[in-house]
């Protein structure tokens, strides 16, 4: 009798959890599948923003942009391409989209002088982030953000 009643609530615990395993499962495979994007153009102007109505603006190649969150911890890094151009990504898995979104700046440390004379040898670009939506590429779910704003900080 006592093997029936093991075997019966063995049994049981078992049909309870399975939903809970193929749910788990469902999460982390799902999320094989997901990443998120940190994109954008750094300019090379005194704020790393496009010019005015989008006059032509040079653009800031070969700069170290670094993701920081909480008290300045970097996060993850990318460096300009020739066109200004970087990207970041990251996996879901490690990171709260919420979390990114206000508790995390896009940082550039090299000096403006680097990309044009005239600016500043001192100080630093930040930007906080902004979610423009999601795509799809094949089975890839990418979360897309963006900088919100590059201002120019004197002092980092």
């Amino acid at each position: 009798m006592a093997l029936k009643s093991l075997l019966f609530f063995s049994l049981l615990v078992a049909v309870a959890a399975a939903p809970v395993a193929e749910a788990q499962l469902g999460n982390i495979i799902g999320s094989i599948f997901n990443l998120i994007r940190i994109q954008g153009n750094l300019f090379c102007t005194a704020n790393g923003n496009m010019g005015v109505n989008g006059t032509a603006t040079p653009v800031f190649p070969n700069a170290p942009v670094q993701l920081q969150c909480g008290a300045g911890n970097v996060i993850s890094s990318a460096t300009t391409n020739s066109d200004g151009l970087f990207s970041i990504l990251l996996d879901p898995l490690q990171f709260l989209l919420s979390s990114l979104l206000t508790n995390c700046n896009l940082v550039v440390n090299t000096p403006l002088s680097t990309c044009n004379s005239g600016l500043p040898s001192s100080g630093a670009l930040l930007s906080p982030l902004r979610l423009i939506g999601n795509t799809l590429q094949g089975p890839l779910h990418i979360t897309n953000i963006i900088p919100a704003n590059f201002v120019f900080l004197p002092h980092l």
